[in-house]
């Protein structure tokens, strides 16, 4: 089975503006999630690194396409050939549209301006001519106009309710010359909308402003207008005469535009969100305790980090800078001896559009952090988390829990937590739990799409450094898979058969509830684990994400209940009750970790769940040996493998002696093509 393609990459390298891609993830977020991961892509990592099998959609964005030329001919533009030819979809904006054509003819007798040449990509089989209104100039808005576009409704014709034209944002972009001439025979082009207006430069007949390119396998849009644009995203321009008119008009047409842009992207073969999902802001960050008592405690270790100006109080981590807010005339940031902050308070992400620009750089945004020492927050100052929940089952599961160990358990998002200094004064257990997740990532390049109804958590252990011969980090990302597993197996009576595996080193399966006839498995959770060193101590900041009630992009945990033989109806999973149970199971794992290091016990827990006995696989870095998957190793964590052949007794495959333990960390496991290849 091949991975499913999740990921969609702007490009973001030499040639490419930030305005302009900045509007590309705004849009493309917001009518893809959750159903996919919207993130940018540098040229270094189109040129070197494995992005294709993975990618849905490869987008450039306006800019300078002599740009793209410089850095990607050759070798770049192979692969990205490669890539659509095979299936892959390719959406170039303006400047990434002259870039998709074979020829380029801009501002041609302009001496400033004039470029003039043959394009490698070439998915239009024809020239780009531009630009297609006058008035253009670099780096400025001056040229910029609301430019009308007629639908070519003929070309979707699945879609009923497409508008018969709008205005969008335009800022020196070409025609498609002659593209009603190449609509027939092998060139497979569409025209999918014109410019209604008078253009400075010569079309053919049709003043073709978006077109269609059949490609292979795969399929290429080109525009010469940005439908992508967005008022909302749009300043002022004080210099620039009728600017305000210009914004006026975008924002008049944004249903149509917007209606427009989802069509063209169904017709790439995405699936598209129906509403245009909203851009979550940043919002307070809530602290509070399962004893009240504790809140505030952990704060008198920053005090020497904390700085005051004008009364207020904050707190500098790296990039970011904390705001500690004052209820009722008191400031605290909350530590716990069991403490949870709960999430980025999700009241004001389902409202609208409060971030204009969701790429924007929010390390360098205050974040409002409150604390509760007397009582927890109510349901209405978190309503995606509810406090009462998450300690009701907190006292539950330790009361059960024969190994536990009770570590402090605080909340707060350390993934934007690089100062080592702060993040040495947290202690075990500090953890995070958040509503929603715009730059989720993984292993590598890999991406992790977060949208509402995921459980996304973050926790530090603190790991003694003496530890590290006899209990090894890389451990502490076992542990925290066994944890998954056995606290979703351990939710409550009726979860103990949910289909749940581990897959090496670091994902969670479950059985596809789409293919229930079959044995198919598909992610529902992966783990992260980030390492840092101070005083003595690892401090190992793990995060983790589970598909628990949004069943998009893959599926969720409770897409699988209505499988289960059960005597009674399973409620759905609540996020509070799951996380207290993996951090009580976490809690009792690494306990058990640090008396017996690698136990037999954990061993035996570990295989329990494994998605990897006795697998055949293919070790790529071994020159395409087969091998058979035997386990990890008790010191290191490292993946066992022995050489086989196929001349054993009555065809059976025979070991020949040959064993590779290979590092989680330089190299990654596909599962359903059986191949362990190296990481670059």
């Amino acid at each position: 089975m091949a991975p499913q393609k999740l990921n969609v990459l702007v490009y973001t390298g030499t040639g490419s503006t930030l305005e302009s891609v900045r509007h590309c993830i705004y849009s493309l977020r917001r009518l893809l999630g959750p159903n996919y991961a919207v993130n940018p892509i540098a040229e270094s990592a189109l040129l070197k690194e494995p992005w294709a099998p993975t990618c849905s959609l490869l987008v450039f964005p306006g800019g300078a396409d002599l740009g793209y030329c410089r850095v990607l001919n050759g070798t770049g533009n192979r692969n990205i050939t490669q890539f659509v030819r095979l299936g892959g979809a390719f959406l170039g904006f303006c400047a990434g549209g002259y870039y998709g054509s074979r020829r380029c003819e801009f501002e041609v007798g302009n001496p400033e301006l004039e470029v003039v040449g043959s394009r490698e990509l070439g998915f239009f089989p024809g020239t780009c001519r531009g630009g297609a209104f006058k008035g253009f100039e670099y780096h400025s808005e001056r040229g910029a106009r609301a430019a009308k576009i007629t639908v070519s409704k003929q070309a979707f014709p699945e879609l009923a309710s497409l508008p018969d034209a709008f205005q969008c944002y335009y800022n020196g972009g070409g025609v498609y010359v002659d593209a009603d001439k190449l609509t027939g025979g092998s060139s497979k082009v569409q025209v999918l909308a014109e410019y209604a207006e008078d253009l400075a430069v010569e079309s053919g007949a049709a003043k073709a402003a978006i077109v269609y390119c059949k490609v292979g396998e795969g399929s290429a849009i080109l525009t010469g207008p940005h439908p992508e644009f967005d008022a909302v995203n749009l300043s002022q321009q004080s210099d620039v005469p009728g600017y305000e008119d210009l914004i006026e008009a975008l924002k008049a047409d944004e249903e149509a535009r917007t209606s427009f842009l989802r069509a063209c992207l169904t017709k790439l073969g995405l699936e598209v969100s129906q509403g245009a999902s909203p851009v979550p802001s940043l919002s307070k960050i809530h602290l509070s305790a399962l004893k009240h008592t504790d809140v505030g405690e952990t704060l008198s270790s920053f005090e020497e980090i904390i700085t005051r100006n004008g009364g207020e109080e904050y707190i500098k981590g790296g990039n970011d800078l904390f705001h500690l807010e004052k209820p009722d005339s008191r400031w605290s940031l909350a530590s716990l001896g069991e403490a949870l902050l709960s999430e980025i308070d999700g009241s004001k992400k389902k409202t609208g559009r409060t971030s204009p620009d969701p790429t924007a750089d929010y390390s360098h945004v205050p974040k409002r952090i409150v604390s509760h020492e007397e009582a927890w927050p109510e349901p209405k100052e978190t309503p995606y988390f509810n406090h009462s929940v998450f300690y009701s089952s907190l006292r539950e599961f330790r009361a059960n829990e024969a190994e536990a160990e009770t570590w402090g358990d605080v909340f707060i998002d350390l993934t934007r937590f690089r100062n080592h200094h702060l993040l040495s004064k947290l202690p075990t257990g500090f953890t995070l739990a958040a509503t929603t997740q715009v730059a989720g990532r993984g292993r590598g390049g890999n991406v992790w799409v977060a949208p509402p109804g995921s459980l996304i958590m973050s926790t530090v252990i603190n790991h003694p450094a003496h530890y590290a011969a006899s209990r090894p980090i890389v451990f502490i990302q076992y542990l925290a898979a066994i944890a998954i597993v056995e606290a979703v197996k351990s939710y409550d009576e009726g979860y103990a058969d949910v289909p749940i595996k581990i897959k090496w080193p670091n994902d969670v399966y479950v059985r596809d509830p789409k293919k229930p006839n079959e044995v198919s498995y598909v992610k529902i959770a992966g783990i992260l684990a980030n390492c840092a060193y101070s005083s003595g101590s690892y401090q190992v900041v793990l995060g983790i994400g589970i598909n628990t009630n949004n069943a998009r992009p893959t599926t969720s945990l409770d897409a699988l209940l209505p499988l289960l033989e059960s005597s009674k109806k399973l409620e759905p999973f609540r996020i509070e009750r799951l996380l207290a149970r993996i951090l009580t199971r976490l809690e009792a794992l690494y306990g058990a970790f640090c008396r017996d290091g690698f136990s037999r016990e954990l061993e035996r827990k570990y295989y329990q769940h494994w998605l990897h006995a006795n697998q055949i696989v293919t070790l790529e870095a071994e020159g395409g040996a087969r091998a058979r998957v035997v386990g990890i190793t008790r010191d290191w964590g490292q993946l066992m493998a022995e050489e086989v052949a196929d001349n054993g007794i009555n065809g059976a495959l025979r070991a020949t002696g040959r064993v590779w333990a290979l590092q989680s960390d330089e190299n990654s496991f596909d599962f359903w093509r059986g191949l362990v290849k190296r990481k670059i």
